[in-house]
């Protein structure tokens, strides 16, 4: 099915992408009959994250044959989530669905989320019922993290959903006046209390290639989710100073009781373990009040955390734009709810 670009558009889904040549026919071939499927105006954004092998030149390819398809280049590698916010500040859908590359997440699940916002969910999560997919050591660490956020955010985070999920215009644009130089969203969105809804779906196994999530970039989003979501390292820090000082008073006490009854304490022994003990709790205070002055120093800096080299659906070169302050078309008015009540809608 043809449509105009230009045109008023009702779904788009952002694709952030990284060296993905290996499943980009598999992709386009189980994509484009599900979108064209769903019988209305669609746009795929793909964000090419600075790949280094054939992905855009296999894109172009695609979109010669397929002109629903955008492909939006940042000049470097930024990252799986600044790719995601740069995909989700460009599109021009009513609602906008994001989806990694690797079809472990199944576009089949587009259309049931299309219809579950038609029918006045603003977000809609896909969860994941079943990893087994993924290797013992992932779903572990998986299930360790969604405890600790849930406990963070609150119960309205949705255990097991990652990034595949349906957002409509107006979380969009609430998601694009936040500061958030280094945004989770599978955090962030929860977090806005919109009414929502979930499907569920069994996660597949990569369809080729490699993953873009090895074991440091796992630790770095949880890092990046604990520390813009709460002030609990900082507290951790003024506790570990109170015991700290709890411990130096008990030494001295110890001390004076000591001196009074004539026992000889070898000096330096208790020396050596004060100060190596004291030393490395404020050392351990320091490095994090110092993440989080970091991060105060990159905000107040406000550089962009992407920048997009082109956009085929331009007719000119794009612009450097910023995270939190891209100019964007005005959103296309909502279009009143239809279909039948949601029964799994929260919020």
């Amino acid at each position: 099915m043809g449509t105009d670009l230009a045109g008023e558009i009702t779904l788009s889904v952002v694709i952030p992408m990284y060296n993905e040549e290996a499943v980009i026919s598999g992709l386009v071939a189980r994509l484009r009959p599900v979108l064209d499927g769903l019988h209305t105006e669609y746009e795929v954004v793909a964000v090419d994250d600075g790949s280094r092998d054939a992905t855009v030149a296999l894109l172009t390819a695609q979109a010669d044959e397929w002109p629903q398809l955008r492909i939006v280049r940042l000049r470097r590698n930024s990252g799986h989530q600044a790719a995601l916010t740069a995909g989700l500040h460009r599109a021009r859908g009513r609602w906008v669905v994001s989806l990694d590359a690797d079809l472990q997440d199944p576009p089949e699940a587009i259309a049931e989320m299309l219809r579950l916002a038609q029918a006045g969910a603003d977000v809609v999560y896909g969860v994941r019922a079943d990893r087994s997919t993924d290797t013992v050591f992932k779903r572990q660490t998986a299930r360790a993290y969604y405890r600790l956020m849930r406990r963070i955010v609150g119960a309205e985070l949705p255990a097991q959903a990652g990034d595949f999920r349906l957002v409509s215009r107006d979380v969009v644009e609430t998601l694009r006046q936040l500061p958030e130089r280094t945004p989770v969203y599978r955090l962030l969105v929860p977090a806005l209390g919109f009414p929502s809804a979930e499907v569920r779906y069994v996660r597949e196994a990569r369809l080729a290639g490699e993953t873009k999530y090895p074991l440091p970039r796992m630790i770095a989003l949880a890092w990046d989710s604990v520390a813009n979501f709460t002030a609990a390292p900082l507290r951790l820090a003024t506790w570990l100073g109170l015991g700290s000082f709890l411990a130096c008073l008990a030494l001295i006490a110890f001390g004076i009781v000591g001196h009074l009854r004539g026992v000889t304490i070898p000096g330096w022994t208790s020396l050596f373990v004060a100060v190596l003990l004291f030393g490395g709790v404020q050392l351990v205070c320091l490095g994090l009040l110092g993440e989080y002055v970091g991060r105060i120093y990159a905000t107040v800096q406000n550089r962009p955390t992407f920048h997009v080299g082109s956009d085929t659906a331009e007719d000119q070169p794009a612009t450097p734009e910023l995270s939190n302050t891209a100019d964007r078309p005005a959103a296309p008015e909502p279009e009143a709810n239809a279909g039948r009540p949601v029964a799994a809608v929260r919020g």
